[in-house]
């Protein structure tokens, strides 16, 4: 006795209807843990506005000292620079004749290339100055916000 098409397809059927199932009850139980993991955020939200405007101090101060380092860094690139363009400048005047056409040109080149260190030196600051103040202000805005 041979078993029928509806009959043959009553296990898979069985199998799609367990996998449905627990698929069903894992994104249950993934959900509902979700939504009660921080329990503390719904029992005391003044606690957790009064910690992220603790927070916001703190990012505020890091923001400034970051930007002093930064800055630093840049002053220190520069000055690398400069140093460097004066080196290879006397270099070549060494190896060149007194007052030869090269070793003008050397000279010359290491005066533009320390002046424009300097140019974007300062452009660079006032960048880093400008993100500073950025960030600055928008953790200024963020605290307002929670604080009203």
């Amino acid at each position: 006795m041979q078993l029928n098409y509806f009959v043959k397809q009553l296990p898979v059927l069985g199998r799609w209807l367990t996998t449905a199932l627990l698929c069903v009850s894992a994104i249950a139980f993934t959900w509902q843990g979700a939504s009660f993991s921080s329990t503390a955020a719904i029992a005391a939200p003044s606690t957790n506005l009064i910690a992220a405007a603790d927070a916001g101090s703190e990012m505020q101060g890091k923001a400034s000292k970051d930007a002093g380092r930064t800055k630093g860094f840049v002053r220190d690139t520069t000055d690398k620079l400069k140093k460097t363009a004066k080196t290879n400048a006397a270099k070549v005047d060494r190896a060149t004749d007194d007052d030869s056409a090269i070793g003008r040109k050397a000279k010359k080149d290491a005066a533009r290339i320390e002046r424009r260190a300097d140019e974007d030196s300062a452009r660079t600051q006032g960048a880093i100055d400008k993100t500073k103040n950025a960030v600055e202000s928008t953790i200024d805005n963020i605290k307002d916000a929670f604080g009203n």
